[in-house]
């Protein structure tokens, strides 16, 4: 095997890849290269990207799966499955009693079942549906089986349909090209066909292909129930037999960070005379192409296209269908005016363009220009859990600015060398308006105690965003004086919002939608929303886009700002069932778990395999900070599960975490079972309207297409982040995705400190700036309890009653016992001292006092979530408050800053202490 990352690491160290030639006397003594050959080997370097991604040489294998034969298979039809009905009504109640769960109302059928008339209500209402509802006969299956196997194919196969069986028998087989490095999980669904509604699910083997070795031929019998448990009824169950061979040919280069995989990829480039492709469209006939296996499947013809591209996996042996159809047909091959032409790719020679021709009844037949390429440029797309070149470069300079702050405010004798300068961060809340105006108070005041400058990070969710956004706009915010910003935020929070909706905005907005659509952006609602956010905030468009931060960061002269926003899915799960944390910074936009990331200006482009194969204009950062506020595309569980108390949600993560343990990766083979009688299909209807997000806000998926190493769940970097139910499951996780689904952090935990709690950033302070109104340390307890589960060190947050009822304006936590937590210094948001004193040590006189009243009771506040306009004289209170606990909690910040330098410079962290849940005094 070619040790590409010693190679990449070499070459690069000594400038070779600016020419071919300094390559090849770089490479020429290595045997590696020797063997594989001078560019093969330079298509793969050039193609790594960083040298944590590896590069693996692997043969290509074929998987034969025959479909045997399925035994004891009863229809699940909801209508002719017998249903017995004196027991309906008892489903009834149980369906009532689990949807009240859900809405977070316990015990109130168990109420009406115990009632004193209870039981003669169930029992009239199972009167009713035994005369009324009479069930029919059960009647045979239907039945056909589906086959998945995302990592061979885009296609779902199926065999035929045996009608009224029970027990069908097919001996089909199916035929899959199959690359043994990654993760193959076939999925196999017995299925009953239906002509009149949607067909029944029997049942569904999700089965690791891992199982069966080359050569070797194994035979499974799949059953809903275990052998021992088979005995006493005779269960449904799949008969399959597998075989795999490896193929003769050329292997397969994969590049991989030993989680995700990219594989060799093929680009084809059709070409169409555009005057013979008008004149067929003034016909009313449209050119249709489609390569099924590729990221584009199919594409029409239009007046403004004559050329088309298709990226697909070169392995899976992709084929290029082309016909001519009626423009107001559906593609049927019935509808077709012309033969379908159908060219293999792999006999396509790469490189040099072919001419093909598509016969066309009664007319000249149409002439098709074929290029073929292979896809050996670098990946967009980084593997890798290091952090970026750019971020590297930023810490380097940063850190000088920060030993240099610390010499002045801690009045160090001496200069801090590089390893003894701690790592610091601000980590902020959401909260709307609240937590944008509350920042602006939090950072002035930091800056005026000198302590800006000791800041290497700064991270924020949903409202605190739009705080770093403002400030970033301008190079060196930090270096100037923020009360000139903070009266420019004070003149927007304060005016009237109403001709958000004038007919001249809403003429705006349809315009920017039209254009962004016609780019070839998802248009969604939060697209909108995004609009009329930045009217909101600054009632006039900006040019300004994230990458603009990066002059802002140059020079190591403001901390790096991380944006966060989580990645849901669309249906089926809520954001507390699964999601995925996601960070956004001038330099990359990053999904942490996966150890894969992008350029942020490549955001939103189209990707397949690693590649950007289609390449959008960058988006004003209007449309980011429409994504990371996003509160609309929430479902009706996410909002239920916030009814709850903190110890419920808990008690829901922990059950949870079990279920992820019983679905370990060890197993070979998992089967599922949809539900089967009414109660459960009633169940499962519910579980879709309680799951459905109405209001999506849509991006395209930069991970889409990269596969699963075949040891990716046993990769310490992605167990770290291993946290939802779907983890063990690969055909379910994003990288299979079209979209990627992002929503404000708020529907899970509220906090931005994931971008924090990687290892590789190391922080060694948080100022934690929580802009919760009601309980102020349900978020910090939440993050403590959640890095607790996932074992990343933090240390124990835990109050006395007292203190929950009596809060304190700065609390500092840390964990003498692990020497990796970072020590946090927490400011909720409250109003304590400063009822009496207006600056620390000055004390308010007799007319003073009202300045003094700032009120934060949830909501009776007037900074309550959903109030858009602040008067003068509240954001003033709200600013001056938040500035104030800083500044009057000077000693505390200082200590405990000292205390990180301390423990820096002896080589030993973690070894503060312990002040959990008290005052640091």
């Amino acid at each position: 095997m070619i040790n590409t990352e010693g190679l990449w690491r070499r070459c690069s160290a000594e400038g070779c890849f600016s020419s071919n030639n300094k390559l090849r006397a770089c490479l020429s003594a290595d045997k590696s290269v020797i063997q594989i050959g001078f560019s093969a080997a330079v298509a793969i370097l050039r193609a790594m990207g960083s040298p944590p991604a590896k590069m693996k040489i692997c043969p290509i294998y074929m998987l034969s799966v025959r479909i045997v034969q399925a035994r004891n298979i009863k229809s699940r039809d909801l209508w002719t499955v017998p249903l017995s009905c004196q027991n309906l009504a008892g489903h009834c109640y149980s369906l009532l009693d689990t949807s009240l769960k859900y809405l977070g109302i316990s015990g109130c059928s168990r109420h009406l079942q115990s009632s004193p008339d209870s039981s003669s209500e169930r029992h009239h209402l199972g009167d009713f549906f035994s005369h009324r509802c009479q069930a029919p006969q059960m009647t045979a299956s239907d039945c056909y089986v589906r086959l998945w196997l995302p990592s061979a194919s885009n296609e779902k196969l199926q065999t035929k349909t045996i009608k009224n069986s029970d027990n069908p028998v097919w001996n089909e087989t199916f035929y899959f090209r199959i690359q043994r490095e990654v993760e193959n999980v076939l999925e196999l669904a017995v299925c009953d066909e239906d002509p009149l509604t949607k067909d029944d699910m029997q049942f569904t083997v999700l089965f690791n292909v891992a199982r069966v070795r080359p050569g070797e031929r194994v035979r499974e019998t799949f059953a809903l129930k275990s052998e021992k448990e088979r005995c006493s009824k005779k269960w449904e169950s799949l008969e399959v037999e597998f075989w795999m061979e490896k193929i003769p040919g050329p292997p397969e280069y994969v590049i991989t960070n030993d989680v995700l995989v990219s594989r060799e990829v093929w680009c084809l480039e059709v070409q169409v005379d555009s005057n013979e492709s008008r004149k067929y469209l003034k016909e009313g006939k449209n050119l249709v192409l489609t390569v099924p296996a590729s990221h584009e499947g199919t594409q029409k013809a239009t007046e403004d296209t004559d050329t088309f591209y298709f990226h697909c996996v070169k392995a899976w042996e992709p084929v290029l269908k082309a016909r001519l159809q009626k423009v107001s047909d559906k593609e049927d091959d019935r509808n077709n005016l012309s033969d379908t032409l159908t060219v293999p790719l792999k006999f396509l020679p790469v490189g040099h363009k072919v001419k093909v021709t598509l016969p066309v009844r009664h007319n000249v037949p149409l002439q098709l220009y074929l290029q073929l390429n292979d896809c050996t440029e670098k990946l967009d797309v980084r593997l890798g859990y290091d952090l970026c070149r750019e971020e590297q470069e930023f810490l380097q300079k940063r850190k000088r600015v920060v030993a240099s702050a610390l010499k002045r405010v801690l009045h160090l004798e001496r200069d801090l060398h590089g390893h003894e300068v701690p790592v610091i961060a601000v980590m902020a809340t959401g909260g709307g308006l609240r937590a944008m105006s509350a920042m602006f108070g939090h950072l002035l005041a930091l800056q005026k105690l000198n302590l800006l400058d000791c800041v290497t990070y700064v991270t924020g969710a949903s409202g605190s965003t739009w705080t770093l956004a403002d400030l970033y706009e301008h190079a060196d915010w930090s270096q100037k004086t923020l009360e000139e910003p903070l009266r420019a935020v004070k003149e927007q929070v304060t005016k009237c919002k109403l001709n958000l909706m004038s007919m001249e905005h809403l003429k705006y907005y349809h315009k920017e939608l039209a254009e962004r659509a016609k780019a070839g952006h998802v248009s969604s609602f939060t697209t909108l929303w995004s609009l009329v956010q930045e009217m909101f905030l600054h009632e006039r468009p900006r040019k300004y886009k994230l990458t603009d931060q990066r002059k802002a960061l140059e020079h190591g002269q403001n901390p790096l700002p991380f944006y966060a926003v989580l990645n849901v899915k669309e249906e089926k799960y809520s954001t507390f069932k699964f999601r995925e944390w996601t960070e956004f910074s001038p330099y990359e936009v990053a999904i942490p778990k996966y150890g894969a990331s992008i350029r942020s200006e490549f955001f939103d482009s189209e990707f397949f395999m690693g590649r950007r194969v289609k390449k959008l204009p960058e988006s004003r950062i209007c449309y980011l900070e429409g994504l990371w506020t996003n509160i609309f595309t929430r479902n009706l569980l996410d909002g239920l599960y916030w009814s709850s108390n903190s110890n419920e949600f808990w008690e829901r993560w922990a059950k949870d975490m079990v279920d992820i343990e019983k679905h370990s990766p060890e197993e070979d083979t998992t089967i599922i079972e949809p539900p089967s009688c009414l109660s459960g299909k009633l169940y499962e209807m519910f579980q879709d309207i309680m799951t459905k997000r109405p209001l999506l806000g849509k991006s395209h998926n930069f991970l889409r297409g990269l596969e699963f190493h075949k040891d990716y769940a046993h990769q310490k970097k992605f167990v770290e982040w291993k946290d939802t139910v779907l983890d063990s499951f690969p055909n379910n996780l994003t990288p299979l995705q079209k979209y990627l689904c992002l929503i404000d952090v708020g529907y899970f935990i509220n906090t931005s400190g994931a971008a924090l709690f990687r290892p590789e950033r190391n922080v060694d302070v948080i100022i934690s700036l929580d802009y919760g109104l009601g309980n102020v340390f349900k978020q910090l307890e939440m993050t403590y309890k959640y890095c607790k589960i996932q074992k990343i060190p933090f240390p124990k947050v835990e109050l006395s009653e007292e203190e929950e009822k009596n809060p304190k304006e700065c609390y500092v936590f840390s964990d003498p016992e692990d020497p990796r937590a970072p020590i946090v210094i927490h400011f909720p948001l409250v109003n304590d001292t400063f009822k009496e004193f207006k600056e620390p040590g000055v004390k308010r006189s007799h007319s003073e006092m009202e300045e003094g009243k700032v009120n934060l009771e949830n909501s009776c506040s007037p900074y309550y979530l959903v109030r858009l306009i602040y008067s003068s004289e509240n954001f003033d209170k709200l600013v001056n408050l938040s500035k104030y606990n800083i500044l009057n909690n000077r000693d505390l910040l200082l200590q405990a800053i000292q205390s990180a330098v301390e423990r820096k410079r002896s080589g030993r962290t973690g070894n503060l202490p312990s002040h959990s849940g008290a005052e640091y005094a």
